[in-house]
């Protein structure tokens, strides 16, 4: 799956957007809920206790877990997806919609999608995905990880698979080790103003000289960085 996709390349490509899309929707108190009582480790867990999951049996769990760590492995920069919550992030999430909308379609899809991976795990290797073992796992997840590449047959793994990661990549970025992660600074104080960086300032002056052309045409990401 693009092995050489950073994480935060990959924040930009599939995530920028839904965390914004999220709080304007309402969906804010299902961000803030998960993340204060769904993680499984340290300060939440000891005053909590376990997560009690809503959605996912055992089998759909460790499924779950498996799919969102090969999404969001851990590295330098933080923990894999599993180590910042996201499966019980996922689990509240799908529980919500299916509360706000009055219907069980979302939960059906996600439900739907992981048996999807189950069928197609089985008929390459006689295995369920989470016991498929990660080259077969990968492999499965190349077949639906490019929507404009995808095979006929493969369309409905494709559909689900976008929007599990997309949810994947919202619930790590909205947990206190996904901001971390992040490049962002926010407002930072400076003791000393040095003026702008050379070699942005070089960037504008080339830009200037070329009457700004191509200032507003969207530029590939570097994604072998």
């Amino acid at each position: 799956m693009a092995e050489n996709v950073s994480r935060r390349n990959l924040f930009h490509i599939l995530g920028a957007a839904v965390p914004a899309a999220a709080l304007a929707t309402g969906t804010a108190h299902s961000l803030e809920a998960q993340h204060q009582h769904g993680s499984n480790s340290g300060e939440n867990a000891a005053s909590k206790g376990p997560y009690q999951r809503q959605t996912f049996d055992d089998h759909q769990w460790q499924t779950v877990k498996v799919l969102s760590d090969l999404i969001i492995p851990a590295d330098e920069s933080g923990p894999s997806a599993t180590g910042a919550g996201v499966p019980e992030f996922l689990d509240d999430w799908i529980a919500f919609r299916t509360s706000e909308d009055g219907s069980q379609n979302f939960r059906g899809e996600m439900l739907g999608g992981l048996m999807w991976l189950d069928h197609e795990a089985n008929q390459m290797c006689g295995k369920d995905f989470v016991d498929a073992g990660t080259a077969s796992q990968k492999l499965l997840l190349d077949r639906i990880a490019y929507p404009k590449k995808v095979a006929k047959n493969d369309h409905q793994g494709m559909m689900f698979f976008s929007q599990f990661r997309s949810l994947v990549v919202s619930g790590y970025f909205s947990s206190k080790a996904g901001v971390a992660a992040l490049p962002y600074l926010g407002n930072v104080a400076v003791m000393e103003w040095k003026g702008c960086d050379p070699k942005v300032w070089a960037i504008i002056e080339e830009r200037i000289k070329n009457g700004y052309k191509g200032v507003l045409e969207a530029k590939p990401l570097n994604l072998a960085s």
